[in-house]
């Protein structure tokens, strides 16, 4: 690996409809065959549960299993691990998107924009700040699913990030603007982008393609996992070639300032 690249890998697959036990068992498998392999795995939303419905399936930050189960198997692997999953705190819940080190350091955030339309806004409590985390000398941002419809949200101001994460359960039915949206934002962040979608039929019955990809800073795929079903799939990304774009075309120095209120 180059100096300044940075390997992540996908992992695609289905999600166990609120069976938190065969998920970790599951994700737990498929990270073990990343061993050594890769810098940074990015797991679907919600991938210990598939679904938001029941209180009972929120976990506690500190001691629940899957926070648990995530520092073990990234100081194992030796790998940073990104996603999303229910959490409670302070009585309330939320979709929340985590990043935990090869260390055992925990970043978390919550998901911003709540989908409606799926009754996720009765459910949870949107969260109010961004997660930007530093790792191996890339600064990374990692929003969730509906977050991608809002681009204010996803701004890189002042290139603060240098690749953008979004963890999902985004169905097949909307999936023309999963396709569209993904390169748009790494046209308009001037960074990495990557999706990393969910397969399967959810307990709901909808059902969900896949179609995780990596996107260059100039919109290019780097990496597309298909529609197949589940696929790990590693790329390396070059720090040299982003900082390379940023200094020959600058768009960023011409980007709108503004605060959300």
């Amino acid at each position: 690996m180059k100096e300044g690249g940075l390997r992540i890998s996908i992992i695609q697959t289905d999600v166990a409809w609120e069976d938190r036990a065969a998920n970790l068992a599951h994700y737990g498998a498929l990270l073990h065959r990343l061993d050594g392999q890769t810098d940074l795995a990015v797991l679907p939303e919600l991938f210990t549960t598939g679904s938001i419905r029941d209180p009972k399936l929120a976990e506690d930050l500190v001691n629940g299993e899957t926070v648990v189960s995530l520092k073990k198997w990234a100081k194992e692997y030796r790998t940073a691990i990104a996603g999303s999953f229910m959490a409670t705190e302070d009585g309330k819940c939320y979709n929340r998107a985590f990043f935990v080190t090869p260390e055992g350091d925990l970043f978390y955030a919550d998901k911003r924009h709540l989908f409606r339309m799926g009754g996720e806004d009765l459910c949870l409590d949107a969260g109010t700040k961004r997660l930007i985390v530093s790792c191996r000398g890339w600064n990374i941002c990692l929003l969730v699913c509906y977050d991608l419809r809002f681009p204010v949200w996803s701004r890189n101001v002042a290139n603060a990030y240098d690749l953008l994460l979004y963890s999902a359960n985004w169905p097949s039915a909307r999936k023309d603007a999963w396709q569209i949206l993904l390169p748009a934002r790494a046209l308009e962040n001037q960074a990495y982008v990557c999706g990393v979608n969910r397969t399967g039929i959810d307990g709901r019955g909808f059902a969900y393609h896949g179609g995780s990809v990596i996107y260059s800073p100039r919109g290019e795929k780097l990496a597309d996992a298909g529609e197949a079903g589940e696929i790990l799939l590693t790329c390396t990304l070059e720090k040299a070639s982003l900082e390379s774009l940023r200094a020959k075309f600058p768009v960023w120095k011409d980007a709108d300032r503004f605060e959300i209120l």
